[in-house]
């Protein structure tokens, strides 16, 4: 690979670039949102078109190259990129297509939520995602996809309905409910397992002007808060989502100066209701303790979904555990107030994102994703820019983590998940599903090429898989 000869050949078969360590552009290329993963491919393969992913995929079979995907590269693990390998970078195929008469939107692989959003909101529509307008496309989906839409329209997997991807023999196929059924079954909530997606067709709902932002208390109210919250967002109308979080106030609007630096609770509410229902339907928060600080109104969707932007640009250390959760007992409450207070930097947080409404409705073998019957997906993470507090977000994230999971529901969102979590954790997570995954991977990948991942490893790979990356 790195003598001339098979180097040329893959480059002279792309029509974007291939970089190579010392490159032009090289060190950029490499780098991924969590500024905690530092990996050295071996190549990076900078994708145009479909056809470029074929030559790609093509290459590192016949070569025995490693090989990672890399859409958005929000992935919380770092699995976008690899040591010594071959990135296969979609970050330029960043098409999107809305068809305002089918209510569909058709998105290349390369593609972040803000640009999709951007294209549908001028037609009043959108599709479930995150909240975070620059998260990858391709990873959210293939996870499951949970955002502020979730309780109305369902995950981002429900709204999906098909994909084209390159399989591991790098052939071009397309995965749907008539064509492919099995391999679509298990692109929703799979991962990256399958296959290269180059692009998802999604259904559009109709979603223009919100009601959103969030209301923040002070820590001493945060028990009452849960309480409220862990009843409320059970039985609420569908119209209404909000996840709770533990946080530190930025230093700048719309944040009055009175709070900043405070470590607070908040929940960050989204209603996409009839606009003159809004105060009836909400009427029952304005019965929580009076927050400190309110900033709910009004607000088209991308202005909620790129709101936190700002704080958490690309190249933040990041550390993340992850798990489901059904209940909120007293004592897990007074677990989550006590290392909820403890912070151990201004950007780490810990989020209650819920899992019901629109998306308790699908069956839990309606797709990969196994927790339909959980009431939330639990993060801890532990954020900041310097390297050398490292060691403080994982000792933080961590304890925290181990305190809670006894309250737990048991495995976890899988775009939570970090890589050295092990393979317990992502049986645990696909639970009764795990294997039909396995053996719709043993059809569609039997070497285990696509291994990157959180993997689910084929049938007999598992007794001889070889190691990750």
């Amino acid at each position: 690979m790195e003598h001339g000869t098979e180097f040329e050949r893959l480059k002279a078969s792309l029509r974007g670039g291939l970089l190579r360590p010392g490159d032009p552009g090289y060190e950029t290329a490499r780098k991924v949102y969590n500024g905690m993963i530092d990996r050295r491919p071996g190549l990076i393969a900078c994708c145009v078109d479909v056809a470029d992913v074929i030559a790609s995929v093509r290459f590192a079979r016949e070569t025995g190259i490693l090989a990672a995907v890399r859409g958005g590269g929000h992935n919380a693990g770092g699995l976008g990129v690899c040591d010594d390998g071959l990135v296969i970078d979609l970050s330029m195929m960043r098409g999107v297509r809305v068809e305002p008469r089918s209510r569909t939107v058709r998105v290349e692989g390369g593609c972040t939520w803000g640009g999709v959003d951007h294209s549908t909101h001028a037609f009043g529509m959108a599709t479930p995602s995150g909240i975070l307008s620059t998260t990858g496309v391709g990873g959210l989906t293939l996870g499951g996809g949970l955002g502020h839409l979730t309780r109305k329209y369902g995950l981002t997997i429900d709204n999906l309905l098909a994909v084209d991807l390159v399989s591991a023999e790098g052939r071009f196929l397309t995965a749907s409910a008539e064509e492919n059924p099995e391999l679509f079954w298990a692109v929703r909530g799979g991962g990256g397992n399958f296959g290269v997606v180059t692009s998802f067709l999604y259904k559009l709902n109709p979603v223009d002007t919100v009601h959103a932002g969030p209301m923040l208390w002070d820590l001493e109210d945060a028990p009452e808060v849960l309480r409220f919250y862990g009843d409320f967002i059970k039985g609420a109308p569908e119209e209404i989502n909000g996840f709770f979080a533990f946080l530190t106030v930025p230093p700048g609007p719309p944040f009055p100066e009175s709070i900043h630096h405070r470590k607070m609770c908040g929940i960050v509410w989204c209603y996409v209701g009839p606009p003159d229902r809004f105060e009836e339907t909400f009427k029952p928060v304005r019965g929580i303790r009076k927050p400190v600080f309110e900033f709910v109104g009004p607000m088209p969707f991308p202005a909620l979904q790129g709101m936190f932007d700002p704080l958490y640009p690309p190249g933040l250390q990041w550390y993340w555990k992850a798990d489901f959760v059904n209940d909120l007992s007293d004592e897990a409450i007074r677990l989550h107030v006590k290392h909820g207070s403890e912070l151990p930097t201004p950007l780490s947080t810990m989020h209650l994102y819920p899992v019901n409404g629109a998306a308790h409705r699908v069956g839990g073998d309606a797709t990969a994703w196994s927790y339909r019957d959980a009431t939330w997906a639990e993060v801890i993470v532990g954020v900041d820019p310097d390297p050398a507090n490292n060691d403080r977000l994982t000792r933080w994230a961590n304890a925290y983590w181990e305190a809670l999971h006894p309250h737990s529901a048991g495995g976890a969102y899988v775009n939570f998940m970090i890589h050295d979590d092990g393979q317990a954790p992502v049986q645990a997570t696909y639970r009764d599903n795990y294997h039909r995954l396995v053996n719709i991977k043993t059809r569609h990948d039997p070497d285990n090429f696509f291994r990157v991942n959180q993997n689910i490893r084929p049938a007999e790979a598992s007794r001889k898989a070889r190691p990750a990356a």
